[in-house]
């Protein structure tokens, strides 16, 4: 492997949860000229065939013009691009994982059901290096389908589906980090242009309750709410929402990556607040991002708000402007106040409050990924850093899988768990009390600010009940009591 050369800078990339779908034009601005606005390409979408697209900012900076041919260290991303980064193995630390391991709590008998628009022709060669370079063990069974309708060849020059490619690495080597027992059922959709619209994704949804592929079904991508006049009219879409909820089939799915706003199908900006769905769903667990934090080997977490990070902008977005990348959260238009959520009427209103809990995301602090064809360097493989609520929803996966095999039992819709462990002031939630998801962008020469939420001790519309000790939560949510000692 070579080493790493001091003051060269490290590959990164970052990876979002945001979709991309109909948009109100007078609402939205472009961002700045550069990278970011090249990044989001889609095709016109009717009302209720929105492009799913995860958003993909394809503008690496690499050792001598490649990537990185071994996962950097915390101090080497430091000192190159002023930011942290951390491997699997601090992630673990950062989340006590230990104690469960040690107790053969791996997520073993369990499946995590991984959903992405294209997939990757290279997953399994991709987690095998993964796995080799951090001395985990292969899952028990990594299996990949594309249960409605055969998805086209892979070309390492189609932006989308290298975007997608990463994607799919990201997802698949984050969940098994986390629950390296569970087996990876990974389903890949058709899609067309930027990804997979509404309908696919539901269908998706639908084979995989209907044939029992898992015990739950990881989303890291939304669409946002602002593509539909009301909940009625998204209705339809809900069928696989509703059939998973019915069989005890879990649906994680990021809540994005644009703070307090959203991203529309033109790649701009909502001037307003807005979140996403399927994270705004009642029946869906929205996962927000975080920030770690480690000092002498010890992690704090604070929200997720990269915007005003001057040396993520800069190395990440070639920007000398702020770039709304920041945990999504905030009020649902189309969804009412469920009634898990009454305890925290107070933040939410009437409303139905997006995030719901919140692990890592943030891009100072990225996670280390190895995957064979890098967007925007075609056939090129190599480590590279991402980050976003792509990143926070696979690793949740992981951690449910651990309290399904706790639990012996699927536990579907773990919401109003989640809330009753919120007002128990259950150990195994750790609160997220510092920093926002205010975010700011320009649209030509015009900057704007849309006012986000703070996190807060308890419930908070940036990171919701907060963040995790897994040592203690899987035994929580599994309706368990941790063992002493």
């Amino acid at each position: 492997m070579v080493p790493f050369v001091p003051k060269v800078k490290i590959g990164v990339t970052a990876v979002s949860a945001t979709v991309l779908t109909a948009a109100a034009a007078a609402a939205v601005v472009l961002p700045a000229p550069g990278p970011l606005s090249e990044a989001s390409q889609t095709e016109p979408a009717a009302s209720l065939s929105a492009v799913w697209s995860a958003e993909v900012h394809p503008d690496f900076v690499r050792i001598g013009g490649i990537a990185r041919s071994a996962p950097p260290t915390t101090a080497e991303c430091e000192q190159s691009i002023h930011v942290a980064c951390y491997t699997p193995d601090q992630l673990r630390a950062a989340y006590d994982l230990s104690p469960l391991y040690a107790r053969g709590i791996t997520g073993r008998g369990v499946t995590i059901v991984i959903e992405d628009s294209y997939g990757s022709p290279s997953i399994k060669s991709d987690l095998a290096t993964f796995d080799r370079e951090f001395g985990y063990p292969a899952p028990p069974k990594l299996t990949v389908l594309q249960p409605i309708g055969r998805v086209a060849k892979f070309n390492p020059k189609n932006a989308n589906m290298a975007g997608w490619q990463y994607e799919t690495s990201l997802d698949v080597e984050y969940a098994h980090a986390i629950a390296p027992g569970a087996s990876i059922v990974v389903v890949e959709t058709p899609a067309t242009g930027g990804g997979s619209n509404e309908r696919q994704v539901m269908e998706a949804e639908q084979y995989i309750v209907n044939h029992h592929l898992g015990a739950m079904i990881s989303e890291s991508f939304s669409g946002t709410e602002a593509g539909y006049s009301s909940a009625a009219q998204l209705q339809p879409l809900r069928a696989g929402v509703l059939d998973a909820a019915s069989h005890h089939v879990t649906i994680l799915a990021s809540s994005g990556d644009a703070g307090a706003t959203t991203v529309a199908n033109n790649g701009g900006y909502y001037t307003r607040r807005e979140v996403n769905w399927q994270a705004s769903d009642p029946l869906v667990t929205g996962v927000g991002g975080t920030r770690l934090i480690e000092s002498g080997g010890h992690f704090t977490s604070v929200a997720w708000n990269d915007t005003y990070n001057t040396a993520v902008n800069r190395d990440w977005f070639n920007s000398s402007r702020p770039v709304p990348y920041a945990s999504g959260g905030g009020h649902s238009a189309l969804f009412g106040r469920p009634s898990y959520q009454n305890g925290v009427k107070s933040l939410t209103g009437g409303r139905r409050g997006v995030p719901d809990i919140s692990m890592s995301g943030a891009c100072n602090g990225g996670v280390a990924v190895f995957s064979s064809h890098q967007p925007g360097q075609p056939n090129q493989a190599g480590w590279s850093t991402a980050c976003g609520t792509s990143e926070s929803a696979p690793e949740f996966a992981g951690i449910l899988a651990l309290a399904d095999q706790v639990a012996g039992r699927w536990l579907g819709t773990i919401n109003p768990t989640l809330y009753k462990l919120l007002a128990q002031h259950a150990p195994g939630l750790v609160n997220v009390t510092t920093g926002d998801n205010t975010v700011s962008f320009y649209g030509g020469s015009k900057r704007y600010t849309v006012t986000g939420y703070h996190a807060r001790k308890g419930y908070s519309l940036v990171d919701g009940v907060g963040t995790i000790n897994a040592s203690l939560f899987v035994y929580e949510l599994a309706g368990k009591k941790p063992p002493k000692g």
